[in-house]
């Protein structure tokens, strides 16, 4: 193998994520991109059933299409999430990983991950009414539940209990990593939006052009964008502080190197036998 486990540092497990994001980006902009076009065509689609003379129509549709919407993200977010894990889990573990593959691998696992995001941002969400600190232990503490789940195959509850037991003591480096990707996400997202905000803002029709197809088309692509640029960056990081804590936690790195040379070797072939 020619990746190296070890224990990470927070700068260095940062470093690590954004190494694999740019040697891979093609993977990782596709396993996140793909489903989330299904998204954002389903966006367009309601926007065309608008109608530009009946207001209460275009507030009931869109009221629907956003309804719509919201569930399809659920699950195209679900997918793509669990696919990234996988993605990542290969990728560090210096093994082959395509889109397609990254796919198959979790289609079993999406039904689970939907329910665990559920049952954590419940959770998370009850944490933040009850004056914001319990939900941001909650985040911190469920962090790596994804990834417990689908590289381990768990339940939601065991993956929640086992993201806890996993980020206890190190949960301030995973806040640190939470909050830089939170910027990094506004950030972008700002930076992609702006220039559709300036042009309708320019024009003598602002108001109108805010509300016109082409503008709202324009608005969605931007997000879009800005979701795929930053939004594998999160799992990937996530995904390497999962294996770091296993090296830290339970020697996971001579774990996988026993299992390495207790492998079959394969016999030789008759060519190299008479070699």
């Amino acid at each position: 193998m020619t990746t190296a486990l070890r224990p990470l540092s927070t700068g260095e497990l940062l470093d690590r994520t954004f190494s694999l994001y740019r040697s891979h980006f093609g993977l990782f902009i596709g396993i996140f991109a793909l489903p989330h076009l299904a998204v954002l065509a389903f966006q367009c689609v309601g926007i065309a059933f608008q109608s530009p003379g009946n207001q209460l129509a275009n507030v009931l549709i869109t009221g629907v299409w956003g309804i719509g919407a919201i569930f399809l993200s659920v699950i195209v977010s679900a997918a793509s999430q669990a696919a990234t894990v996988v993605a990542v889990s290969q990728v560090h573990l210096d093994r082959p990983a395509s889109v397609m593959d990254s796919f198959s691998r979790v289609k079993g696992e999406i039904v689970g991950v939907i329910g665990l995001s559920m049952l954590v941002g419940l959770g998370v969400g009850l944490g933040f009414i009850a004056l914001i600190v319990p939900g941001v232990l909650l985040a911190l503490m469920w962090s790596l539940a994804v990834p417990a789940k689908v590289l381990e195959n768990l339940g939601a509850t065991d993956a929640m209990s086992r993201s806890s037991d996993l980020t206890k003591g190190d949960r301030s480096r995973i806040f640190v990593i939470w909050l830089l990707f939170i910027v990094m996400s506004i950030g972008i997202s700002l930076l992609l939006q702006w220039p559709v905000e300036l042009m309708a803002g320019v024009s003598s029709r602002g108001a109108l052009v805010r509300t016109s197809a082409a503008w709202q088309v324009a608005s969605l692509v931007a997000t879009f964008v800005s979701e795929c640029l930053v939004g594998p960056l999160g799992t990937i990081a996530f995904s390497l502080v999962y294996y770091d804590e296993r090296v830290r936690k339970e020697a996971f790195d001579l774990q996988l190197m026993m299992t390495t040379l207790d492998a079959p070797v394969l016999p030789a072939s008759p060519a190299q036998t008479g070699a």
